[in-house]
């Protein structure tokens, strides 16, 4: 079944320039904020604070400049796009906002929901995921049919809906943005569930890039041999104040390393010159 894409369906609605112009001579008007209400399956879920707080301000000063997209139901208006500019219009205090009113089947509201948040990069990974993953249960959509619709490859398509099996707590740290997409693909190439969350967390602990992520994924290890690794060479405050006295005295970098079972470590001193070195030596053989 080939499917139309909504790509450009969407910029006929919210293009800009002459068009955009012709629509508001045709179509926007004021309408009251209480008189519209969020699309039922509106793709975003979460909008961030400082974010939203920047727009409400900006709306206080110079009101919403860009309408918002709605059709009419009943009595009342439902939004297809401009949801945060809504809220932040609700919380500015003011009363009406300008709206372009279409008339758009509502198979075709959800798709063109999602197309304007993906085109304005306001969802999340998690959001954008199960936004794909909605469509493709109500409107029994493939990933081929759905990437064309959207407009991305149908392998960005896959590697999205793959976060939809990840544990709720790595979702998480994704909504979160503690845990970038790069971080979740390697993730998400991890069979077992409890490595997964092991590796979110020692990602977000130690702040891991996504080549360091995926060295720890390919070695074959438990990643939670990496985790304890890593939590035995946490030092304790005694080590890192020993190694402060050394760097005062020596006046360069200075490691120490020390095992608490048996007593025994080493101290590494770092020296950038012969003149250095000879300075450091006299200090120790004083």
């Amino acid at each position: 079944m080939k499917r139309k894409s909504l790509g450009k369906g969407l910029d006929a609605l919210i293009s800009s320039g002459d068009e955009i112009k012709e629509l508001k001579r045709e179509f926007v008007k004021e309408i009251n904020l209480k008189d519209i209400k969020p699309g039922k399956h509106q793709p975003r879920k979460s909008f961030d604070d400082e974010k939203m707080q920047e727009l409400v301000s900006s709306i206080k000063t110079k009101g919403v400049i860009q309408p918002i997209l709605v059709k009419k139901k009943g009595k009342h208006f439902i939004i297809i796009a401009g949801e945060r500019r809504w809220r932040a219009a609700k919380k500015a205090g003011i009363e009406k906002i300008p709206a372009i009113v279409k008339d758009i089947p509502d198979k075709e509201i959800e798709e063109i929901a999602l197309i304007e948040n993906i085109q304005r990069e306001d969802l999340n990974p998690i959001e954008e995921a199960e936004a794909y993953g909605h469509l493709m249960k109500e409107h029994n959509l493939n990933q081929n049919e759905l990437a064309s619709i959207v407009g991305k490859e149908r392998s960005t398509i896959a590697n999205y809906l793959r976060l939809l099996k990840l544990p709720e707590k790595v979702k998480q740290y994704i909504v979160n943005e503690e845990i970038s997409m790069g971080h979740a693909r390697v993730i998400c190439g991890i069979e077992k569930e409890e490595d997964q969350i092991a590796l979110a967390e020692l990602i977000v602990r130690d702040s891991l890039s996504v080549r360091q992520t995926e060295k720890i994924a390919s070695q074959g290890i438990k990643i939670e041999k990496n985790i304890i690794k890593s939590k035995k060479s946490e030092k304790s405050p005694e080590i890192v104040a020993l190694e402060e006295r050394l760097r005062e005295a020596l006046a360069t970098k200075v490691k120490l390393s020390h095992n608490e079972k048996t007593n025994r470590g080493k101290i590494i001193i770092e020296y950038y010159s012969l003149d250095e070195l000879d300075r450091m030596l006299e200090i120790l053989t004083e």
